[in-house]
């Protein structure tokens, strides 16, 4: 199983990105995909994820509104569109996947890629 995240780099404040996570290896429409974040120092956390079918979408409060999460099973990628980034948005952020549901704990997910750096300058 290989999970590829792409799309990183550097952003003004209330600038924009877009972040991809190419998969291989896994039947990618029985599985739940998710964005995390770790900044220097801080602990993972969970960004947004979403199901099986693109139609339930769950963001953290510190994104909400400002952050989507998609996905194409036909290309078995999930995208992440970053919108008005503020610094303290700056992390390398990490596509991850699991098969069954319940929490979006990084500890639950079964399967990660290597992340990517988003630095947003103020």
């Amino acid at each position: 199983v290989q999970l590829q995240a792409s799309g990183g780099g550097l952003a003004q404040t209330g600038g924009s990105l877009r972040l991809s996570c190419a998969t291989s290896g896994l039947t990618f429409s029985t599985y739940r995909m998710g964005w995390f974040r770790q900044a220097p120092g801080k602990e993972r956390e969970f960004v947004a994820g979403i199901n099986w079918s693109g139609n339930g979408k769950y963001y953290a409060d510190s994104v909400k509104g400002r952050f989507t999460i998609s996905r194409d099973n036909t290309k078995n990628t999930v995208y992440l569109q970053m919108s008005s980034l503020r610094p303290e948005d700056t992390a390398v952020y990490y596509c991850a996947a699991r098969r069954n549901g319940g929490s979006w704990y990084p500890g639950d997910m079964e399967y990660w890629g290597k992340g990517t750096q988003v630095t947003v300058s103020s």
